[in-house]
């Protein structure tokens, strides 16, 4: 099997060689599906709070008597039928967090970066190359690259040049290495990675070496 590949983009050309075990990955749709459930539930704040009936500020004394009006019966005021009364079954605070154990996460992350390889969308950057912040050589350099659609940018510390270059592109997300989750990189039509980006993934997708490391997880 040909040991995967990706290309340089911008001033420097040729291709760079990946890691066969993190680049190489089959892709599981159901491990993949469940990662990005996970990451986008955990973003989720689950703060949406409303007051019940008996909670409003208003009074609970019936609106008028039971009988002799003319008018329907009617109870308290703050009965969720009316107007600036309580929610009836409304949200209250709560978690919405998925549990995902490392193992399915690095797997998932794996799956997710060797369909950019397969698709030929993973490109590498020579960070070098911006000397300072130029939104019009980041044009110039994404623009070449690919068949368009929405682009991740995976930077590290240090390469701000870069990172100031490219926010500013509609359709473009910079984040660094440290961030990247794999709903950003199986949401993204195009993936980006300086080398310094691209060796912190290959790190955080494989198991580390001694405790907690199988055989199977490294397959």
């Amino acid at each position: 099997m040909a040991t995967p590949q990706a290309p340089y983009i911008g001033s420097k050309t040729g291709n760079v060689d990946l890691d066969e075990a993190v680049f190489g990955e089959a892709f599981h749709e159901p491990l993949v599906h469940r990662a990005v459930v996970a990451e986008l539930n955990a973003r989720r704040r689950g703060t949406a709070s409303t007051l019940t009936r008996g909670q409003v500020a208003m009074t609970g004394a019936k609106a008028w008597r039971q009988k002799g009006t003319g008018r329907a019966r009617a109870g308290a005021l703050s009965s969720p039928q009316r107007t600036g009364g309580g929610i009836a079954f409304g949200p209250k605070p709560r978690g919405y967090t998925v549990k995902l154990n490392r193992k399915e996460r690095r797997r998932a992350m794996r799956a997710a970066l060797s369909v950019h390889v397969d698709r030929g969308s993973l490109g590498v950057l020579d960070t070098d190359a911006f000397t300072g912040p130029s939104t019009k050589q980041a044009f110039e350099i994404l623009s070449g690259f690919g068949d368009g659609g929405r682009a991740l940018m995976v930077l590290v510390d240090g390469e701000e040049n870069a990172a100031l270059s490219f926010r500013n592109l509609e359709g473009v997300t910079v984040l660094r290495a440290r961030e990247v989750g794999v709903a950003d990189v199986i949401g993204a039509a195009r993936l980006v990675a300086s080398p310094a980006a691209l060796e912190q993934l290959t790190k955080a997708a494989v198991a580390p070496a001694g405790r907690g490391a199988t055989a199977e997880e490294g397959s």
